[in-house]
């Protein structure tokens, strides 16, 4: 796997180095200790999938707060997402920026998000599959989030118009 720092420190772009022949290719996507070596969280306690139907989708921007931070790696098992990582550590130096790639079920590059970062994604196809590892247990009382569209974040999504829950639409503004 080769690892990719970001500019947000902690989150960490993966690509996995298939090896090919005539059958297709295999890749290593998990190795606690390459991620370790890597100073990532290795510590896998859940497996989460999100399938979408439509195109113009938008989850997010969501986080849990303490004391069940998690930490997450992303990939897009089908289809195509624009995915997108927001710090919001209070002491960190890149509080408030943001950083985004596409993942697709042909690039299949993964996203490692460090907890206290918050996380969303806006798919870009009609039918995608996110696949989710994650560091703690979901928790409802400790889920969070915020608003996707906050001017403190400034975030290009690539479609305009997303199609979202309520919920999504009215997290607060940080500073809220």
């Amino acid at each position: 796997m080769i690892f990719t720092k970001t500019e947000i420190s902690g989150v960490i772009v993966i690509d996995p180095q298939p090896f090919e022949d005539e059958r297709g290719f295999f890749a290593r996507l998990w190795s606690k200790g390459e991620f370790e070596a890597q100073g990532i969280d290795a510590n896998v306690v859940e497996c989460n999938i999100s399938f979408n139907n439509r195109k113009g989708i938008l989850r997010g921007l969501h986080y849990q707060c303490s004391p069940h931070e998690q930490a997450k790696i992303i990939r897009c098992t089908k289809g195509a997402i624009y995915d997108v990582a927001v710090d919001l550590r209070a002491n960190s130096p890149t509080l408030h920026r943001w950083t985004a790639l596409e993942l697709t079920e042909s690039n299949h590059r993964m996203l490692f998000i460090p907890a206290d970062c918050a996380h969303g994604y806006q798919t870009l196809t009609d039918v995608s599959e996110v696949f989710y590892q994650t560091s703690d247990y979901y928790h409802p009382e400790c889920g969070r989030g915020v608003r996707w569209n906050d001017p403190a974040f400034g975030i290009q999504w690539p479609l305009s118009n997303p199609i979202m829950v309520e919920r999504d639409q009215t997290y607060p503004f940080v500073g809220t």
